[in-house]
């Protein structure tokens, strides 16, 4: 086990659990053989559902039994409180307690927030640990951070913010000297709200990013700026308008193509590169695999509630780079603000 990443699965987390999430760590055992894999959650729903597959390295899965599920509606500081021993908490403590590397969940978004920053811990040094969402762009893929952990930010926070995607983009995503850009409604310096007006001179002179400036929204889909740098308030509204964006304009163009003979004709001839177009513009595409939290003393990736088995599989299995490039060893030697 010395070489392998081990990645603890919330197997109660998510609209489709556990069919779903057994299922996907099924496939990502099938598909790697440098991961060893907890899941946690009810013994017997978890055996139930394993029961199901016999062609994988059951060697390296174990059960952690957890007989508590945190809802999707429950108050999360509340659930993580009297919850201890939820899939959710018992997993996240296998982290802290050094016995796992990453934890994945398709789970309550607050309450893996909470129990991140909460339970994991942040790394040394980190005020606080963002979200961090690959939006798709015409040239590939940009960072948002943050885009859902903390609505209310200070200055310095946001600095952190761009470190850290500077560093995920760079060794994870190959980005040579990641552009960093914060969100703003305008391109000049004097514009914005006070946060972005205070942050704005710290970005520039942070000799650890690559800082250009600021980005407006309607910018972003073209793909110019690399890490997007805002407040989780800011960056959740971006992300959420994207997703409906795509989900109104795949509606639109499903109407236009099924109008009438001729526009079916042209549908059919299009079809196959109308898609792969459309599958890289989804922010919600299976292959995306999760959000992480960074900054924490563990990975935490957060998965789309609505997870089927390939997006809990790619969520596994981006696990292995961030460990593999020793992500948080690089923020803990890059981040040198303190709050």
């Amino acid at each position: 086990m010395a070489n392998l990443t081990k990645i603890v699965l919330d197997a109660m987390g998510g609209d489709f659990a556990p069919e779903e999430t057994v299922k996907g760590a099924v496939q990502a055992l099938k598909e790697s053989e440098s991961i060893y894999l907890y899941l946690t959650g009810q013994e017997d729903k978890i055996k139930a559902e394993l029961s199901k597959y016999s062609d994988y390295d059951n060697k390296r899965l174990e059960i952690v039994n957890a007989t508590e599920v945190i809802g999707f509606n429950e108050p999360p500081v509340e659930a993580i409180r009297k919850k201890k021993d939820s899939s959710l908490v018992v997993g996240m403590k296998l982290i802290k307690k050094g016995e796992a590397d990453a934890f994945v969940s398709a789970g309550s978004t607050g309450a893996i927030l909470v129990g991140g920053q909460g339970v994991v811990g942040r790394l040394k040094g980190i005020d606080r640990s963002p979200l961090a969402q690959l939006l798709p762009t015409k040239k590939g893929k940009s960072l948002l951070i943050d885009c859902g952990a903390n609505v209310d930010s200070k200055p310095t926070n946001l600095l952190q913010f761009a470190q850290m995607g500077s560093i995920y983009m760079k060794n994870l995503v190959g980005v040579d000297n990641p552009k960093v850009a914060i969100v703003n409604v305008g391109s000049e310096e004097e514009k914005g709200n006070k946060l972005v007006k205070e942050t704005y001179p710290l970005l520039s002179e942070c000799k650890d990013i690559n800082f250009v400036g600021s980005v407006e929204a309607k910018e972003i889909p073209a793909g110019d700026v690399d890490v997007i740098v805002c407040d989780a308030f800011v960056g959740n509204v971006i992300l959420k308008l994207y997703e409906g964006l795509g989900k109104t304009f795949l509606g639109l163009m499903k109407d236009a193509i099924y109008a009438n003979t001729k526009s079916k004709i042209g549908g059919a001839l299009i079809k196959s590169s109308l898609k792969e177009t459309l599958k890289n513009f989804n922010v919600n595409a299976s292959d995306v695999g999760g959000a992480p939290m960074l900054g924490l003393k563990g990975l935490v990736i957060k998965s789309h509630g609505s997870s089927d088995a390939k997006e809990i599989k790619n969520a596994i299995l981006q696990c292995i780079d961030f460990n593999e490039n020793n992500i948080n060893e690089k923020i803990k030697e890059s981040i040198t603000i303190e709050g």
